[in-house]
């Protein structure tokens, strides 16, 4: 540290950011798209009716539809409608003797052909829905720590390496600021190297505190997988039984079924839970050994305003309705561990905490581009004065390219899948996501072949013309557009459309900027243009 603290400090922050700036982009806009993978999940799905009755209703035909469809199966599992995500899930298990082995090159068995079924009900009439495959918002979740086309594993050590140096940026940062409530109100435009720099400490102050939570808290989503040792030294045996305790769950249900006895109205035992839990709503019950003597039910309550990921549930007797167990209380370890997860996916936010969060989250999009932009433009001066442009700063004006101005086409491409792959198209949620993948491994060719200030303008009206228009291609493949879905206040789904067309025109404004953005001239070329004038005044 021969130059100082603060100047370490500052070396450190500007190379863990910038080492795995691109890949943090993508972890943070996908991150972001999740905070309403609900409401994306039911755009992409425009055949699926709203729920317009009660949950104990749905329920009731989820037990009839599970009757006539798996009647033999060891267990159900019902997810019920709620105000984002109308549809009703449900999945069965069959016993083994009714599997069936995939055919030759089958990466997947057919639906409820093999071990495992499952459906997507109208709750309104408790029919099979026929909707178009595909991932929807879990896309997006699944990408910011998981990513794609490699081995899940490898990708959670490779996200969670990315977040430790994310949070190594943000405490240097910190560190490096000497007005940091200063720099949160200053911005000087037109300032060349200035501006950019205090774009990103705006950018980096005016939501640190959800910046530092979200990172910290996606490290620890996943501190078992980073830190096994401790669970393999005190379970060395049985891992599942640590989690079994730790996370305060009730036991398996084991053991066949006995007998057949009619079970009571589902809607009873639904009653008798949110009693136990002071008028909360249920998310969903699992019916063990169904139709049997000894068949039971557990009720899971819905996410709430609750910090913590883990809600409770409730065992009952399916045929007396006697409250056999619930799940036991958590420890303190427990609860902590539940809220930070919580914190992470913020699905105890109501509406207006879910946009703060989705807003935060786009503020943070814009630190990491601003903050490998930044670079760019600060090395821009030193490879001018040799004449020509290293391969460094090449390399990284191609990536800034490919992955600022890249990524939201790759982004609306996935939208644009969507509606217009045909809707039978085999393994259409994989061929949604390789649209994705196809127009961003486009963006990033082009930035590498003509990475230069118009490749950042193109591709920025690219994906200004493809987000502006995903409402009149949803209106023009579906019914469910803006025309209607307006008409009926469906603001979940008409709120997507506006939202796609917005970022479209802010988009679309970015790019004609940096088309018409003229780089402030250096002191010395001032100077220069300065005496060029007075010469020519004297003549």
């Amino acid at each position: 540290m021969k130059n100082g603290f603060r100047q370490s400090m500052a070396w450190l922050h500007t190379w863990t950011g910038l080492l795995v700036g691109w890949l943090l982009l993508l972890i943070f806009m996908a991150g972001t798209a999740s905070y309403y993978r609900e409401e994306i999940s039911r755009w992409m799905r425009p055949e699926l009716p709203r729920s317009t009755v009660s949950s104990d209703v749905a329920a009731a035909n989820a037990v009839r539809f599970l009757q006539r469809k798996a009647p033999q199966a060891e267990s159900w599992t019902v997810t019920l409608p709620d105000a984002r995500n109308p549809a009703m899930r449900m999945f069965w298990r069959n016993p083994e003797s009714m599997a069936t082995p995939p055919a030759e090159g089958q990466t997947r068995r057919r639906r409820g052909g093999g071990r495992f079924g499952d459906a997507t009900v109208d709750p309104n009439t408790g029919q099979e829905v026929s909707a178009r495959e595909t991932r929807g918002g879990d896309f997006f979740y699944r990408l910011h720590f998981d990513l794609h086309y490699i081995p899940v594993i490898w990708a959670r050590y490779i996200v969670g390496f990315c977040a430790m140096f994310m949070l190594v940026a943000i405490i240097t940062g910190v560190i490096t600021h000497k007005k940091i409530f200063t720099d949160f109100f200053t911005f000087r435009p037109q300032k060349g190297l200035r501006s950019w720099l205090d774009f990103h400490n705006v950018s980096a102050v005016m939501a640190l505190p959800y910046h530092a939570m979200i990172t910290y808290t996606g490290i620890v989503t996943l501190m078992f997988l980073y830190l096994p040792w401790g669970v393999k030294a005190a379970y060395p045996d049985d891992p599942d039984a640590f989690f079994s305790e730790a996370f305060a769950r009730m036991a398996d249900v084991e053991g066949p079924a006995e007998g057949r006895a009619p079970p009571l109205p589902i809607q009873q035992l639904l009653d008798s839970a949110r009693k136990e839990w002071n008028g909360a709503e249920v998310a969903g019950f699992t019916v063990h050994r169904p139709g049997a003597d000894n068949s039971v039910v557990d009720v899971l309550q819905r996410d709430g305003h609750r910090l913590s990921i883990d809600t409770p549930s409730l065992r009952y007797d399916a045929l007396t309705g006697v409250r056999l167990e619930g799940s036991p209380a958590p420890g303190g370890a427990t609860q902590t561990r539940g809220v930070m997860y919580g914190l992470h996916l913020a699905r105890f936010a109501d509406w207006g905490l879910r946009a703060l969060f989705f807003v935060s989250g786009l503020i943070g999009c814009l630190m990491v581009a601003s903050g490998v932009v930044l670079w760019a433009v600060k090395e821009r001066p030193k490879h001018a004065k040799s004449g020509r442009t290293g391969f460094g700063l090449r390399l990284v004006d191609a990536l800034n390219i490919g992955a600022v101005a890249g990524l939201p086409i790759a982004f609306a491409a996935y939208f644009w899948g969507n509606r217009l792959l045909p809707v039978e198209l085999a393994e259409r949620s994989a061929a949604e996501a390789n649209v994705f993948f196809y127009a961003w491994g486009a963006a990033l060719l082009a930035a590498f072949i003509w990475p230069k200030r118009m490749m950042w303008a193109w591709q920025l009206y690219v994906g200004a013309a493809m987000f502006a228009l995903i409402p009149l291609v949803n209106a023009l493949t579906t019914h469910a557009h803006l025309g209607v879905t307006l008409l009926q206040g469906d603001w979940p789904l008409a709120g997507v459309d506006l939202f796609m067309l917005v970022f479209g025109v802010v988009l679309a404004y970015c790019g004609w900027r940096m088309q018409h953005w003229q780089p402030p001239l250096s002191a010395a070329e001032k100077k220069r243009r300065q005496q060029a004038a007075a010469a020519g005044a004297g003549a």
